[in-house]
């Protein structure tokens, strides 16, 4: 018979308790400096930057770099990390097994539509050197056709009441403003999301904000504060409601909002600070001097293969990326669509071994202990799609180089829009433009040039010659082959292409 475990809260007081049977702090969190300020906290900034800063308080490293944390929407975080002294628990798991950790390197967090000047004063701290931020591609405001700042109703707000912001660069900016006049040195803004350039995009939308404020802020702005680009990747799943139950059985910790994720992480970031850099390279960290190609690498291959798996899955039936993954049609589909059209658009980073990586992926993919849901993967497709897919097909078109299973995962996310599986089931958009391209892709039917027509998404791409017809024609055999025999001849015709110009270049 197994022993009982005996469960006990989460807190600093049950510290030492938790200790015998999973990784625990062994620094004083009292001694941390609050150096970061992280905003809009969710899993994967648990399960990925707080991780990296937990290990450097772990070391004793330069005093240990201490995180507030700052929700900007929704108080449940804030709900469950107050009680449980901003504790939390990181459970790693592979195939071989799992390890749990409690982070402790969270001093604080902030609900900032309760206590919007608490945040300004965090941000007005000098103790506050850095700031990172996962606020999704979409909460940058950036024209996908022009790159510039658009301003919604929330930072029309903002610009009129600078003292109660409520987005993001409201915040940042009236921050680094009141440090301008105070003579305070600024913090660096170092944005962790999936955007290509995201330090550029960063700086954009800062500066563009700060520009209708005044304009020798926004001059002050853009010859003081760095904004690294950085490229993040750590696959972090919802955390599903059973993962508190399971967490308690395995480990005897009440933790309100654990978080899992898998054993792989990677952090690349430019060597851009203005007040000082956080010596991350000692746990791990690549700094380099552009991350460009790195951001190339993982957006292009992770990112866009896993929206096209999660579409084209998702309409073969399938719920979980590591099922899709055991099923040799999709697994050879995600090879060769890394191999044969992705891989030869993109440089190498330095240091990279591009096979290697593909082959982790691939394993990543497959990892049952994650089962990741193929939901996840599909949402937000008008913003990630643009940004990690569209990119590589649109090269390809302009090159003349082969690109069938890039098209047929833009198709996939097509019938997606149309709102039903192989058996005729209704799908989930979640999407802020989805009700708007539903209609569009509906509309079409078999002809895509209506849902192409959308520039904001699609940018020039309905006018390129022919493609409409190639991505009708993958829409064809989608609707009448059905999704897994579609798959499945493209990977071959992809295959034999790929062969073909092997043979052609090794007779030259």
């Amino acid at each position: 018979m197994a022993p009982v475990v005996r469960i006990r809260p989460l807190t600093a007081a049950t510290l030492e308790q938790h200790g015998a049977r999973l990784t625990v702090p062994t620094y004083d969190r009292s001694a941390l400096v609050p150096a970061v300020v992280h905003l809009s906290v969710g899993g994967f900034s648990r399960a990925h930057q707080l991780t990296y800063f937990d290990e450097v308080a772990e070391r004793r490293v330069s005093g240990g770099w201490g995180v507030v944390g700052v929700g900007l929407r929704h108080r449940s975080m804030q709900e469950a990390l107050a009680p449980q002294d901003n504790l939390y628990t990181v459970v790693e798991r592979s195939p071989d097994g799992e390890r749990a950790r409690v982070v402790g390197v969270l001093t604080d967090y902030l609900f900032a539509p309760d206590a919007p000047a608490a945040v300004l004063d965090r941000l007005t701290d000098p103790r506050t050197r850095v700031v990172t931020m996962t606020i999704t591609d979409a909460g940058y405001l950036l024209d996908p056709c022009t790159g510039a700042f658009t301003p919604d109703d929330d930072v029309r707000h903002d610009l009129a009441h600078p003292g109660r912001p409520r987005t993001v660069f409201g915040f940042l900016v009236e921050a680094l403003d009141r440090r301008r006049w105070a003579g305070t040195a600024p913090f660096t803004v170092l944005s962790c999301d999936n955007l290509h350039r995201n330090g550029d995009a960063t700086r954009t939308a800062v500066v563009g904000f700060a520009a209708r404020r005044d304009e020798v802020l926004a001059r002050w702005i853009t010859d003081r504060v760095a904004f690294p680009s950085s490229m993040v990747d750590r696959i972090t799943p919802q955390t599903a409601p059973e993962e508190r139950a399971a967490l308690a059985r395995r480990y005897g910790v009440d933790d309100r909002w654990p978080v899992v994720t898998e054993p792989f992480s990677q952090w690349v970031i430019e060597d851009v600070f203005c007040n000082g850099r956080p010596p991350l390279d000692q746990v791990g960290v690549r700094f380099v001097r552009d991350v460009t190609h790195h951001e190339l690498m993982k957006t292009r291959l992770l990112n866009a293969t896993h929206s096209a798996l999660g579409y084209l899955g998702t309409l073969a039936g399938h719920e979980r990326i590591d099922v899709l993954m055991g099923d040799p049609v999709f697994d050879a589909y995600a090879r060769h669509l890394m191999d044969d059209e992705v891989t030869p658009l993109i440089p190498c980073p330095e240091g990279i071994d591009l096979d290697e990586y593909k082959a982790t992926l691939r394993q990543r993919f497959a990892n049952p202990a994650i089962a990741d849901r193929l939901s996840r993967l599909c949402r937000r497709g008008s913003t990630k799609l643009p940004q990690h897919l569209l990119p590589s097909l649109r090269q390809a078109l302009a090159e003349g180089r082969p690109h069938g299973l890039l098209t047929l995962a833009l198709a996939g996310w097509v019938r997606y829009l149309q709102r039903t599986d192989d058996a005729g089931l209704p799908l989930p958009v979640e999407d802020d433009r989805g009700a708007h391209l539903q209609a569009l892709a509906r509309a079409g039917g078999a002809d895509p040039r209506p849902l192409l027509a959308e520039r904001k998404v699609f940018g020039d791409l309905g006018t390129v010659p022919g493609f409409p017809g190639e991505l009708a024609a993958a829409l064809h055999r989608l609707a009448h082959d059905g999704v897994r025999e579609t798959v499945a001849a493209a990977t071959a015709a992809s295959a034999a292409t790929a062969s073909a110009t092997t043979t052609a270049a090794s007779d030259r």
